[in-house]
């Protein structure tokens, strides 16, 4: 019987990084519960590092399971069947032996509040039938698998080999009826490491097996290329940058490998809101250059849903949140809603769920043609 990760102690969690301790927080794609952290499969550009938590490398718990669940259904920036949610996503992998019962016992606790919200689970481990029996039995919760792969050989990168996590896309994609959907999620691709055409042509086979895939590049901020410096291991680009990173050419390069994919998304949103056969829940359909790879009954699909807001709108999502009090509409298109007065990204996520439309922050313009990623790599004055 596998015994469930360690309780640490009050003074040990104080320890930590202010970051590290907040269980309960908006990531991009949906808000994150991390109540277990460590991990030791040890990928070189994992987003610990940014935590402060890399050298942690054995799971353990910062609360029990049940108050973690209480603490997310409760926080200010949760609405029940609306919010996106993501579990274990920044500090362990959910499907490690020690882990795979507090995976569980999150998703059954969800399920039986009866939530319908997304949720998705990111994993590159081994999973086996016995996980598919299980899942099923969830009522629901909408739960989506991202199966991270990579095609990396390079051990002092991923030391944990890829195989596994498309051997386990293939095991769960399997039967033909399921209540959980299934993605390859396709990441992170570097230049000259994982970009071959074989590379390529490898990962477009896998994505056979999936209801949908999503390519991206890799996050290289400053503490992660602080440590591929430290150990030796070559440098992908001479930049950091606070999103991620997909050349022009690279991106060229698989739309034209995947020409004959009916479902290739450049989104996560838009790969599991297509997956469940629903609209995207991060409203990306106003930003049409985003939706050219998207199969046509989604783009309708999206389209019949989206609801540009007006500047009350927006002002009435915000009026809940203390931490937007200052904020300011700047601009409202049909692309997103721009907005101002808002020390961090959190708040932001939040109206853009409870809106269903993009939100932007004025500091950090989205250019034209660039997916809302960095701008290393493509060429041209961004608009």
């Amino acid at each position: 019987m596998i015994t469930p990760v360690p309780l640490l102690s009050k003074d040990r969690i104080g320890l930590l990084s202010e970051s590290a301790r907040e269980v309960v927080e908006y990531r991009k794609s949906g808000l994150s519960l991390n109540h277990i952290q460590g991990c030791p499969l040890g990928c070189a550009y994992c987003i610990r590092h940014t935590y402060g938590l890399w050298d942690k490398d054995q799971p353990v718990a910062l609360m029990p399971d049940a108050q973690a669940v209480d603490e997310l259904v409760n926080h200010r920036y949760f609405q029940p069947h609306v919010t996106p949610v993501q579990l274990f996503n920044r500090a362990t992998e959910p499907f490690l032996p020690k882990v795979r019962p507090h995976t569980y016992a999150v998703l059954e606790d969800l399920d039986e509040r009866e939530l319908t919200n997304h949720v998705l689970v990111i994993t590159r481990h081994q999973l086996k039938p016995y996980d598919i029996d299980r899942l099923n039995q969830l009522r629901h919760v909408k739960l989506t698998l991202l199966f991270t792969y990579s095609g990396i050989d390079d051990p002092k990168i991923e030391p944990y080999p890829s195989h596994v996590a498309a051997e386990s896309l293939k095991l769960m994609s399997e039967p033909v009826r399921r209540r959980y959907r299934t993605i390859l999620y396709w990441r992170p691709l570097v230049p000259g490491l994982n970009d071959t055409d074989q590379h390529l042509s490898i990962a477009y086979e896998l994505s056979r097996h999936a209801d949908a895939t999503v390519f991206t590049g890799l996050f290289y901020r400053d503490q992660i290329a602080a440590y591929y410096k430290a150990n030796g291991i070559p440098e992908p680009y001479t930049d950091t940058a606070r999103r991620k990173i997909v050349p022009e050419t690279l991106e060229r390069r698989v739309l034209d490998a995947f020409a004959d994919s009916a479902a290739l998304f450049r989104k996560t949103s838009c790969a599991v809101s297509y997956a469940h056969g629903l609209p995207d829940y991060n409203g990306h359909y106003g930003i049409r250059e985003l939706c050219d790879i998207c199969p046509l009954p989604q783009r309708e699909l999206c389209a019949g849903a989206q609801r540009v807001p007006a500047t009350e709108d927006v002002h009435r999502c915000a009026s809940v949140l203390p931490e937007a009090r200052d904020l300011e509409v700047v601009d409202i298109s049909q692309r997103a809603v721009v907005v101002s007065g808002l020390e961090t990204e959190q708040p932001r996520y939040f109206l853009q769920h409870a809106l269903g439309f993009q939100v932007h922050d004025a500091r950090h313009p989205h250019h034209a043609l660039r997916h809302g990623r960095a701008d290393i790599g493509w060429t041209g004055v961004p608009a």
